[in-house]
Order: structure tokens, then sequence, then C-alpha cells
């Protein structure tokens, strides 16, 4: 079903992906919606000259969602979404990174479904591929891994969090989101789980931004390293072998600087 105010006037939302930070990562398919929205629905970790791309007749409303800050409620902005598409507006939902992965465009996108408003979604680069690529990490390497799992370190409940132990003998790159104030946690997990020790982690905040910071250390002492490094939210952990091929880390003193990546 198609929605039409009184004037005849078409409304949908459009939840679009921002990417991690860096303006000139925006698609062309994004650019276009932001220039064709008569709302725009903006997440904290949005770059504020994104908003460039907006009409001036815009209006722009800023619903805050980050980690361990305060945010708008989701079922606010659902219904916030609702009534602008109601009234015939171009409603864009702008999100950090991409709506599909870990950005609650699937809820998003279903509960709109649900009450009958035309959605559409287009894809933004994830902070989970910007991140390692920010600091020369390849998330798949021949020689060292042959997939890559993404992976939130903050389920919705105590039992939807991932099954370390599991995780621990794929052998494949791990990608962990909003996993800074569990990583003691995922540390003893993982270990536990039978991962090697001197197995390589990079932890990248804010990457592409002007504000980007890294480390690079071994999963032994990520949890101690990341809190003496000072590295909050947002921050994407990448754990693996192919961490060797990182070219450019801030290390901790007692951490060697791992074998370059191979070639091939």
């Amino acid at each position: 079903m198609t929605i039409h105010d009184t004037q005849g006037r078409h409304g949908k939302v459009t939840l679009v992906g921002a990417g991690p930070g860096d303006p000139d990562l925006l698609t062309v398919k994004a650019v276009k919606a932001i220039a064709q929205a008569d709302v725009l629905l903006v997440d904290d970790l949005v770059n504020p000259d994104i908003l460039q791309h907006a009409s001036p007749q815009a209006r722009t409303i800023h619903v805050g969602k980050r980690g361990g800050c305060q945010s708008t409620p989701q079922e606010f902005i659902e219904r916030l979404m609702i009534a602008e598409a109601r009234a015939g507006h171009r409603v864009v939902r702008l999100k950090g990174g991409d709506p599909f992965i870990f950005g609650r465009g699937g809820e998003e996108r279903q509960h709109l479904r649900a009450e009958g408003i035309d959605v559409d979604v287009v894809n933004g680069i994830s902070s989970g591929l910007a991140a390692p690529t920010a600091i020369g990490v390849p998330l798949t390497h021949r020689a060292w891994s042959q997939g890559a799992v993404f992976v939130t370190g903050h389920g919705k409940t105590p039992d939807a969090n991932p099954d370390w132990a599991t995780l621990a003998t794929l052998g494949m790159t791990l990608v962990i989101y909003m996993g800074i104030a569990r990583c003691d946690d995922i540390q003893s997990a993982l270990l536990a789980g039978g991962m090697r020790a001197d197995m390589p982690v990079a932890v990248v905040r804010s990457a592409t931004t002007g504000s980007q910071a890294q480390l690079l250390t071994t999963l032994q002492h990520m949890a101690r390293h990341i809190a003496e490094a000072g590295l909050g939210s947002p921050s994407i952990i990448v754990i693996g072998d192919v961490v060797r091929c990182a070219d450019a880390a801030i290390l901790a003193d007692d951490e060697p600087i791992p074998e370059a990546c191979a070639a091939g």
C-alpha cells in the first residue's frame, strides 16, 4: 500500500547508510536520497558534513542512537517515521554505517511495512569493513583467513550474546562491533574456547574520521591495552592473523611488531 496525504503527495521512508564517517565514502544513491528528502532523522554517529547534501528546505531531526549513551527511544523514532510518511513526506532515516548491519534497519523496515509504509534501503559502507581497511588490514587472506564473521559484542539480552567458544574455533577473522564495554569477557571467553593467546588484535576507534585512533595488540593483552590506550566507543575490534597486515598502529611497549603481510 502506498501512503498519500490529502493532497495526494506520496510519502515514503528510505533507510540510508551514511557510512563510517568520511563523507567521501557515501554512495551516489545515498547522496540522491538525502537531496530528495523532506525530513531527515539523523543518528549521532553520522558526520554532520553529510548534511550538506540535504535540501535547504528539508527538516533535520537528530535522533541520537549511540551505545553507552542516552538514546532516543526506538519506538519514538518509528512513530515519527510513520507520522511523517503519512503526512506525504519523503523521509530519510540516516544511519551510521549500513542500516542492515547492526543498525536496526531490519526491525524498522518490518515495522514500517506492517503499517503500510513504502520503504527503501540504501546500503552504506559498514565500519566493520572500513575500520580494518583504514589501517591496511584485509578481512580475508589466502594464507590466514578464508572468511570473516561480523558479530556484536553486546547482545540485546544476556542470553543473546555470541557463542564465543564456537567462534574461537572457526579459524576466521572476527569483526566485533560494540565490544569495548565487554572486552574483558570477550577476551576470557575466546581464550577459554581455545583461541591462541598470541592471536593478533586490532582496535580502531572512529574509523575514517579526523579522530581515528588505533591499537595493535594480541588477545592475551587486549583488554588491558584497550584500557591503557583509553579507546572507547565507537570502535571495531578485529581479531585474527590478518591483523599482521596492519600498516599503522599504536603498539604497546611490551608488544612486538607483528610479521609483515605476505604478498599474494
